[in-house]
């Protein structure tokens, strides 16, 4: 078992910057998670210094004596909100660097004036993304060849005012306009 992260962790959030792409691109293509039937996908996924100066994207870095190194990376987009990547190392999965990242997402979101972010999940992710309060609110249809699944469409509910932030399964989502 992995220790979760505690308050003595050597882990910091920071805004990614242009020379962070070829390590953001290395974690999304190296991710466990897209093997087998998932890794076309990400065989030729590439996170450019031109998306990292375009949207929010932040990293998640450890420090140990020799190096930080990057444990994880989001990227928000802000219209329309979306969380566009969440990726954590396979070495760093279940320290909780992914909760502290949607954490972060989550204030970040705030402080744009957001009130809800969008996420269209790879499939194996829907119940990370539901345990750290995403609604589910459909499902976004395949679009072959790049995706040939459908995926789950979430939406976390950002509340403007963090003091008035509620469980999200007790949260109800306005009515369509």
């Amino acid at each position: 078992m992995k220790a979760g992260i505690t308050p003595g962790s050597a882990i910091a959030i920071r805004r990614a910057v242009a020379r962070d792409a070829k390590r953001l691109t290395r974690l999304v293509r190296g991710s466990h998670a897209y093997e087998g039937q998932y890794a076309a996908m990400v065989a030729d996924y590439r996170v450019g210094p031109s998306y990292i100066e375009t949207h929010r994207v932040f990293v998640a870095v450890g420090a140990d004596e020799h190096e930080r190194h990057v444990l994880g990376f989001y990227s928000l987009v802000l219209d329309p909100p979306e969380l566009d990547l969440l990726f954590v190392a396979d070495t760093a999965q279940g320290r909780g660097i992914g909760r502290l990242l949607v954490a972060h997402m989550k204030a970040e979101a705030r402080a744009a004036g957001l009130d809800r972010v969008r996420v269209v999940s790879h499939p194996p992710a829907e119940g990370f993304y539901r345990s750290v309060g995403a609604l589910r609110t459909g499902t976004a249809p395949a679009n072959p060849p790049a995706v040939p699944w459908d995926r789950p469409e979430l939406e976390f509910l950002i509340p403007l005012d963090v003091t008035t932030e509620k469980d999200p399964a007790q949260a109800r989502r306005p009515a369509s306009t």
